[in-house]
């Protein structure tokens, strides 16, 4: 049987994610003939997913994709599943062409034309001027190099498939691993059941308020704003991100926490050195220790040494090929909820100027 006919399109958006969304929306907005493909069978999978206490880091009224305010209280602090239900209602307002259960397996140059042909693990091929990689930053989870030195019954797991304090049988020792606000919020879930719980957190590692009062100052100042192409933005985006000083105080006052600084090794086989101190022998470790570039899909010479896109504001020297929500695509919000929008809208009329 011969080939079913490429769909020719103006714009294929990869990732039905807070970023890729917001991009459909500017996309809808300019008349533009486009889908969005996303791996999961429903838009904000990735949300529901994570953790049961995780929450948004900004408050509601902060968080707002372009065009559609979040419904309900604007000053709580989202929980994961409604920022699940805040995606799945802002795709229904708008009716974007979202398919889903399209993992993208290859972006290549289309012979003979200009664009670009994208095809998924399904067998569909799109012909498109212009593709938008909305997958994130950071889709490998990402563990040292000392942690293949852990051995038996030391249970590891990434925080990408940590859930609830359960997973992790036992009542022995625990370490979690990683100087973030998931870190915290791990090693609190943990701490919570009783158990010891050792983290590795960086003890330089800053930390800030995180209320209205905040929020209302990161908005009047313009910190949020700052491109990272100018000297303070270049400043901001090399030093580490702060965590929220609550929750490491909450962390800091529970009795079976204990802090041994950055993680530096392993000591036989089921304890982890830290720079303070050594953990006793350990029943698991969580290691909430982010995520690397995982982009070997996309077949287009745009990618440095270690794995990163070069862009410029998410335009790529490749004609007609973008990113969006990368950490500091452009500036300190680029891959918040409530920041995305700016760089959405920027990256789909650079594209339209340029394909």
């Amino acid at each position: 049987m011969p080939d079913s006919p490429v769909p020719t399109l103006d714009a294929v958006v990869i990732g039905a994610g807070q970023a890729g969304l917001a991009a459909a929306y500017y996309l809808q907005r300019h008349h533009q003939q486009f889908v969005v493909l996303d791996e999961r069978t429903a838009v904000g999978d990735v949300w529901a997913t994570r953790y049961d206490s995780l929450r948004l880091f900004s408050p509601a009224w902060a968080s707002s994709l372009p065009g559609f305010p979040w419904p309900g209280s604007k000053r709580r602090y989202p929980t994961k599943d409604e920022a699940a239900d805040y995606l799945r209602q802002y795709v229904a307002h708008f009716g974007f062409p979202v398919q889903l259960g399209q993992r993208v397996t290859r972006v290549a140059p289309a012979a003979g034309q200009p664009g670009y042909q994208v095809s998924t693990a399904t067998g569909r091929r799109y012909q498109t001027r212009c593709v938008i990689v909305c997958t994130g930053a950071f889709n490998a989870p990402r563990r040292p190099s000392f942690a293949t030195e852990l051995t038996a019954p030391v249970v590891q797991l990434h925080s990408n498939d940590y859930r609830r304090a359960v997973q992790l049988t036992g009542q022995g020792p625990v370490a979690v691993v990683g100087s973030g606000n998931s870190a915290l919020q791990i090693a609190a879930d943990l701490a919570a059941t009783g158990r010891p719980v050792y983290l590795a957190f960086g003890e330089k590692t800053p930390a800030l308020p995180n209320h209205t009062a905040m929020w209302l100052f990161l908005k009047s100042t313009g910190l949020l704003k700052i491109p990272r192409h100018t000297r303070l933005g270049q400043y901001m985006a090399t030093n580490p991100e702060s965590v929220v000083s609550a929750d490491l105080a909450r962390v800091r006052q529970r009795p079976n926490v204990h802090f041994i600084d950055r993680a530096l090794g392993v000591e036989a086989g089921t304890r982890l050195r830290g720079v303070s101190a050594v953990t006793p022998p350990l029943e698991a470790v969580v290691w909430a220790t982010g995520y690397g570039p995982d982009f070997g899909w996309i077949e287009v010479p745009i990618f440095n040494d270690n794995g990163h896109p070069e862009h410029y504001r998410g335009i790529t020297a490749a004609p007609g090929l973008a990113f969006l929500g990368l950490p500091w695509l452009n500036t300190r919000s680029s891959a918040l909820m409530g920041g995305v929008g700016a760089d959405a809208r920027y990256v789909v009329e650079q594209l339209l100027k340029r394909t």
